[in-house]
């Protein structure tokens, strides 16, 4: 199988025998599809017993990760093997459990250089654990340049979060789920920053698996839950990103190679739990978040520079960031990512409100 040039992996010999001998189960872990001229680059199944580290790390981590989390994240709360069903999944852990002077373990992993890409569609069918109150589960991509350009500035798509505050409040926390995308820099006290929020006619923690789609191109970005039962699904979450005409556009920042990211996260800004005695998700002492496969499609010809040629790749701008150890105020940008006001609260019918700093809630918009 040869790889689109908009996609980097290093592709080992093995994960080459894996991709071979996993026909049989790629049939059974389909997803949508090669649909509507799309093309499979990478995948994976999660069914060969160990975590591939031609396409993933595991971070070890106990920073809270700019989020105020309460988990030290290890690499023994990430393991690979089958689910009660016998489905190969990735299992990523949450525990309470006394670790490095911390309350909590859980995973998290990333493809940071070793697999990422420019446009798709991308997929992953994911069991999610209760996550009332305190967990975070999350799929989520951010841009491969984070170590030069830093955050906001790489880009980050977040393609699920649950586990919100406004779901605590509204006992909902099975069927509300977030979609959201951060780019830019520091200005003023904020940074640009669109999100929706979305409660469900259906609990997307049922124990069942429940496939998460994003679609993504030159001019927008889509969100889809459960698209392979449900065809004619609305997206739950959509952005336009083909708008450069000031530094602060999205069109300057999602057009470069990102990559994928897997966690369960314990407390912090986006449930608004910061002690032990509030996570009660865990009082059965450990909860399970399943992948069983992850896929990443392009469309055109092999050999094909369509999608995100190289030599016209998007260079960020070239701005001073400064980083506010207190900001303060919002920052009001419609779905297009234009600036609206530093004050207002609607725009074509629409709320948008821009995090205010690292330790704030995810934003959310609401019609």
């Amino acid at each position: 199988m040869q790889m689109n040039p908009s996609f980097n992996h290093i592709l080992s010999f093995c994960s080459l025998l894996f991709l071979c001998s996993s026909s049989n189960a790629a049939e059974l872990q389909k997803g949508t599809g090669e649909t509507d001229g799309y093309r499979i680059v990478w995948q994976d199944l999660f069914d060969h017993g160990e975590l591939d580290s031609s396409a993933w790390n595991i971070e070890v981590r106990n920073d809270g990760c700019g989020n105020n989390e309460l988990q030290y994240y290890t690499t023994e709360n990430v393991t690979v093997a089958p689910d009660s069903l016998g489905n190969g999944c990735l299992i990523i852990t949450a525990k309470m459990e006394e670790y490095g002077g911390l309350d909590f373990t859980s995973g998290r992993i990333t493809s940071q250089g070793k697999v990422s890409f420019c446009h798709g569609k991308i997929e992953a069918s994911i069991k999610l654990p209760k996550t009332a109150n305190g967990l975070w589960p999350a799929l989520w991509l951010l841009g491969e340049n984070i170590e030069s350009a830093s955050w906001p500035a790489c880009g980050e798509i977040d393609i699920l979060e649950m586990g919100h505050a406004d779901g605590i409040r509204n006992n909902c926390q099975d069927r509300y789920f977030n979609g959201a995308c951060h780019w830019g820099y520091y200005e003023n006290g904020g940074y640009p920053n669109y999100g929706k929020s979305s409660i469900y006619n259906y609990s997307l923690q049922d124990g069942e698996f429940h496939l998460f789609t994003l679609y993504w191109d030159n001019e927008k970005v889509a969100m889809y839950v459960d698209q392979d039962k449900y065809p004619n699904v609305a997206p739950y979450y959509e952005m336009l990103i083909n708008d450069k005409s000031s530094n602060m556009s999205p069109g300057n920042y999602f057009h470069h190679d990102f990559f994928l990211l897997f966690n369960l996260a314990v407390g912090g800004n986006f449930p608004q739990l910061y002690n032990k005695e509030e996570i009660t998700a865990l009082q059965q002492n450990e909860a399970k978040m399943y992948v069983n496969f992850v896929k990443v499609y392009q469309k055109g010809e092999d050999g094909d520079d369509i999608i995100c040629p190289k030599n016209e790749e998007t260079s960020l701008p070239q701005i001073p960031v400064p980083m506010l150890a207190n900001p303060k105020g919002d920052v009001i940008y419609d779905v297009n990512g234009k600036l609206r006001s530093s004050d207002c609260k609607k725009s074509d019918n629409h709320i948008f409100i821009i995090k205010k700093n690292n330790s704030s809630e995810k934003i959310i918009m609401r019609k």
